[in-house]
């Protein structure tokens, strides 16, 4: 016995018969952004106006302790260049931009979200924040022979992300004197990545600056997720042991760490970008994780993040945002970096 259905049998190229044809739509307001926004290596810096295309700043270090005595009576007889080691470090300013348009007809309908000329300004800025954490999160070599690139016709400005910055190695343009470069000591690059070697980047960076209470530790999700799973006590190798403060009057027990205790400081952990980190090796390919202090490093910007709306030519409302901005890394030597990592195995049971 024939019955009315909700469904149209017919194929999907011909036109919607039977009751079918009647059914309203049921389509919300409801509109969900699937991609991460949050970009906290560009929230987290300092903002600087730059007024050229190459920024530069200076490094100078000071000359070690010395314990030896002066005789008495001894007079001056050699004198020190004090600023002899000084030298001069610079990134170049990278031009972001992206485009918007909305054809005169999608300006004038109803639609979900909406679809006008403000939403597309509003997600072009989303985007472009997006741009921005991905350049500054690059890693050393991710364009060909190096980040940093000078203008030329056939290729634009582009600036040395924080992975060139944060390096023990030479590098082929503008490079750091290894007086200047990070410490090996402050990045991990292979092997199990443990709750011990963490304190041994968090020392290294210390032993650099005398301070880490302002470090943060941008994790990916799968640096994130070991760094969760520290116990805060030693457990015996056969066991696993985790301590946890425990309030009697609530029903969640929270093991995640957003605020790492170190022996030489606290540090704040992070979210990064997933879609803006550089991939990693090893068995976690998603474990890169920059250790930053945010009072030696900070964006330098030639043009503030901004929207420009451009004549309508009878088609419909266009524009574009854009930005030139720059990274400056003050201090090579007071970050880490974490690059490649395995989680440590499960003990025995």
């Amino acid at each position: 016995m024939a019955f009315t259905k909700t469904y149209d049998p017919a194929p999907v190229a011909t036109a919607i018969t039977g009751g079918s044809a009647g059914n309203r739509e049921d389509l919300t307001d409801v509109l969900t952004i699937l991609a991460p926004e949050e970009t906290p290596v560009l929230s987290s810096a300092n903002k600087q106006k730059a007024n050229s295309t190459f920024v530069e700043w200076t490094v100078d270090s000071l000359g070690a302790p010395a314990a030896a005595g002066i005789d008495e009576g001894a007079d001056v007889a050699t004198f020190t260049d004090k600023f002899a080691g000084r030298t001069r470090l610079g990134n170049y300013i990278q031009k972001f931009r992206r485009d918007y348009k909305v054809s005169d007809l999608q300006e004038a309908v109803d639609s979900v979200g909406p679809a006008r000329i403000a939403q597309a300004e509003a997600k072009s800025i989303r985007e472009l924040k997006r741009d921005v954490e991905l350049a500054l999160c690059k890693d050393f070599g991710a364009n060909g022979a190096g980040d940093l690139q000078v203008q030329t016709a056939n290729a634009p400005y582009l600036m040395r992300g924080l992975g060139s910055w944060i390096s023990n190695t030479a590098q082929p343009t503008a490079p750091v004197p290894a007086d200047f470069r990070t410490p090996a000591s402050s990045i991990h690059d292979t092997g199990v990545f443990s709750e011990d070697i963490l304190n041994d980047l968090i020392t290294s960076m210390f032993r650099v600056t005398g301070s880490s209470n302002s470090v943060m530790l941008v994790a990916d999700t799968g640096l994130r997720r070991i760094v969760s799973d520290f116990a805060r006590t030693a457990g015996s190798t056969t066991n696993s042991v985790r301590n946890v403060n425990y309030d009697g009057g609530s029903a969640d027990i929270k093991v995640s760490v957003d605020l790492y205790q170190s022996d030489h400081g606290i540090v704040s952990v992070v979210n990064a970008n997933p879609d803006c980190m550089p991939a990693s090796t090893g068995t976690v390919t998603t474990g890169t994780g920059y250790l930053v202090n945010p009072d030696y490093y900070g964006i330098h910007e030639l043009i503030p993040m901004g929207s420009t709306r451009l004549p309508n030519q009878g088609g419909g409302e266009r524009g574009y945002v854009d930005c030139a901005l720059t990274l400056g890394v003050y201090h090579p030597q007071a970050h880490g970096k974490i690059t490649a990592v395995s989680a440590a195995a499960a003990p025995a049971a």
